[in-house]
């Protein structure tokens, strides 16, 4: 791992992976600037998980912000899962959910 590489915890207290190329990849999005906070909160406390239809290994942590740097979004975390790694793909703000499978919820 390198410097710029950080684990996080969700939920479940799995470890999740945020690399530094992760991370500016998520920063292409002007309205992410600022909002690690947001993500880590997105991890911890999701509103739902979406197991998404296009990859089962990817799933969608889901958390409504009334307010966000583009009006009332979610905030979507997409972490690859697989059997002794876990790591975030991308972050966004999305005005609606990923398809797939609820896997929790609160």
């Amino acid at each position: 791992m390198n410097q710029k590489d950080v684990v996080l915890r969700d939920y479940q207290g799995r470890s999740i992976r945020l690399t530094g190329e992760r991370w500016e990849h998520i920063l292409v999005h002007p309205e992410m600037v600022e909002q690690r906070n947001r993500l880590e909160e997105t991890l911890t406390q999701p509103d739902f998980v979406i197991e998404t239809t296009k990859d089962q290994t990817v799933i969608a942590y889901h958390r409504l912000y009334p307010q966000t740097p583009v009006t009332r979004k979610y905030m979507l975390v997409l972490v690859k899962l697989l059997v002794d790694d876990a790591f975030i793909v991308t972050a966004f703000y999305s005005s609606r959910q990923k398809k797939g499978k609820i896997i929790w919820q609160t």
